[in-house]
């Protein structure tokens, strides 16, 4: 199946997003974008805009790969891998985090972005201290 112009756009647009093209995020979102994710949640571009300025403000490097795009009219469930450095995590080498998409479009934009993913892989397991205490609960949990 042909994906639609407006998902097309997306994954496009998020296979090169990096700290220093943020604004292209404008070009695949509706202005009334509601975007949320476990730790976020932005109401409308120049909202969503200014939370991934933030957010990136200590990402010193980050890739996403599009692994998997399920879709259906104006929905779609994007699976992805993203790897990227902070600077204040994992001391300063890579962490890869899996995870998925729910996107529907409007006007052949991105007008709901949902994010699901696991924040202790990405975020508590590199924290110094405190990433010890979530891996371990991780593992009495499995």
């Amino acid at each position: 199946m042909e994906q639609p112009l407006w998902l097309e756009r997306f994954i496009n647009v998020y296979e090169e997003l990096g700290t220093e093209n943020l604004t292209a995020l404008s070009t695949v979102y509706h202005p009334r974008i509601t975007f949320i994710d476990p730790l976020h949640k932005a109401e409308g571009l120049k909202a969503l805009i200014e939370r991934f300025h933030f957010s990136y403000e200590n990402i010193l490097q980050c890739d996403f790969d599009i692994d998997h795009v399920f879709q259906s009219k104006d929905e779609a469930a994007v699976y992805w891998t993203m790897t990227f450095r902070h600077t204040a995590l994992n001391s300063k080498q890579p962490i890869i985090v899996t995870g998925h998409s729910h996107l529907r479009a409007q006007d052949d934009l991105v007008i709901f972005h949902r994010d699901y993913l696991d924040v202790g892989a990405m975020i508590y397991e590199h924290v110094p201290f405190l990433g010890i205490a979530v891996r371990k609960l991780k593992q009495r949990a499995s």
